[in-house]
Formats: structure tokens, C-alpha cells, sequence
């Protein structure tokens, strides 16, 4: 069976700049490979045979990069978006999608056994499984709680918040797309708050290894530190 992937990658990489200035997010460095080829390494060796690439900004850098994927064994092909379709939007422009499918943001990395995944998605037949994980973010201000007459009843020093986040990594059955508006500006937000509305609920998938977002300097730095760990 050939597995198919969709990966997100028109972003414009605003918060990693001045790295992405001259290149696309994407292509930005992880040690000696961009952040892009190593998920398609690690892809590959899950059993993905065919890529597609949603690409906007700099397409023109990414397509000369990767061509047909010829030198890595598979096959990839793009989708050019004309506009900023956001996340979820880029969707609708692909007419030859599979049954069920894997989507991710191009400016992640993950350890994360893709395979194992895709299973769990086939497993429990659910429209969508989001793979997510626990984020530990440490406020930038002191927190106060106060009662019913704004009295102080206690304080924490900058705490440690800890949510379950989306990691951007998604298995989607075809039929997703008749909840996604065709050429429209459309994000996991929208997607979300539809879906919750309808009832049509996703499957979690939770997962405690490794995630970076690279769009966020300070993950983009450990990542870089960790960069062999990625296609073990």
C-alpha cells in the first residue's frame, strides 16, 4: 500500500528571521540537512512512498531542492498556493488525495514512530487523529489568585504551565474535506471549532518523546543541538 504524505510548507518563517531571509523555513539547516529533508528521511523510512508539498512562499527554492524526489527514493510532487491558505486550507487544492492520509507542519521535529501513528489512526476509524503531546511553558509573570472580594489568597512566582498542544502531525480521512472551504483561508483553528460544532470529534494521539517547533528560536536551538538523534 502507498502511504501518502502532505506537508505544510509555504510558510513565510517570520520568527526565525534573519535565518529565513534568504531561504524558505524549510530548507533552513538542522546540522548538515534542512529541517525538510530530514522529515522526509524519516517519512520514508515509516513507509511513505509519496509526498506532496503545499508550497507558497519561495516555492520556486524548494521545488529546484527536491525536485521529483528521485534522490531519495520516492516520489514528491507540490501544490502551489496562489494566496495564504493557512494550515488546513492547502487541503482543498490537492484532487487526488487517498482514503486516508498524513499531514504535518514542514517546520517540525519529532522522534516520533509515524508508522505507529498511522496505525492508530486506521485502528479507530476516526475523520482525524492529532498526534499531541505535553508543553511546559514557564509564565513570564507572577500569578495571582484573588477571591470573590479581590483579596489575595495566594501567589506563584512565574509557574510552570503545563497543556496538551497540538504537535502538528494529523491523519485525516478524505472525507475532511467537506468541512474545508475550497481556495479559502482556512487553519487548524477553523477546522477545530467546525468540527467540535458537528460532533465529528478526533482521535488524540499522545506522545512523550521528542518535538521541537522550529519556528520558535529556542526549540530551533535545541533541535540543532540534537539534530543526530532525528534519523536514527
Amino acid at each position: 500500500m502507498c502511504k501518502r504524505a502532505i506537508i505544510l510548507a509555504g510558510g513565510l518563517g517570520t520568527r526565525l528571521k534573519p535565518y529565513t531571509v534568504s531561504l524558505p523555513k524549510p530548507l533552513v539547516p538542522i546540522g548538515e540537512k534542512p529541517i525538510l529533508e530530514i522529515i522526509i528521511l524519516q517519512l520514508k523510512k515509516y513507509g511513505f512512498s509519496h509526498i506532496t508539498l503545499a508550497v507558497n512562499h519561495m516555492a520556486n527554492i524548494i521545488e529546484a531542492f527536491f525536485g521529483n524526489g528521485e534522490k531519495w527514493g520516492i516520489t514528491i510532487d507540490y501544490s502551489l498556493e496562489k494566496k495564504s491558505l493557512s494550515t488546513m486550507g492547502p487541503l482543498s487544492l490537492i484532487n487526488d488525495l487517498p482514503e486516508n492520509f498524513l499531514v504535518m507542519n514542514g517546520d517540525i521535529l519529532t522522534d516520533i514512530d509515524f508508522s505507529n501513528l498511522y496505525k492508530y489512526h486506521i485502528k479507530n476509524r476516526k475523520l482525524m487523529t492529532i498526534s499531541a503531546c505535553l508543553r511546559s511553558d514557564k509564565q513570564e509573570y507572577g500569578v495571582l489568585e484573588v477571591d470573590e472580594n479581590d483579596q489575595l489568597i495566594n501567589f506563584k512566582e512565574k509557574p510552570i504551565i503545563k497543556n496538551l498542544v497540538s504537535m502538528g502531525i494529523y491523519i485525516m480521512r478524505k472525507e475532511i474535506l467537506d468541512y474545508i472551504p475550497k481556495n479559502e483561508f482556512f487553519g487548524f483553528d477553523h477546522l477545530m471549532h467546525k468540527l467540535l460544532l458537528i460532533k465529528k470529534l478526533p482521535k488524540i494521539y499522545s506522545y512523550e518523546g521528542e518535538w521541537f517547533d522550529i519556528g520558535r528560536p529556542d526549540d530551533y536551538e535545541k533541535a540543532y543541538s540534537q539534530n543526530e538523534n532525528f534519523l536514527k
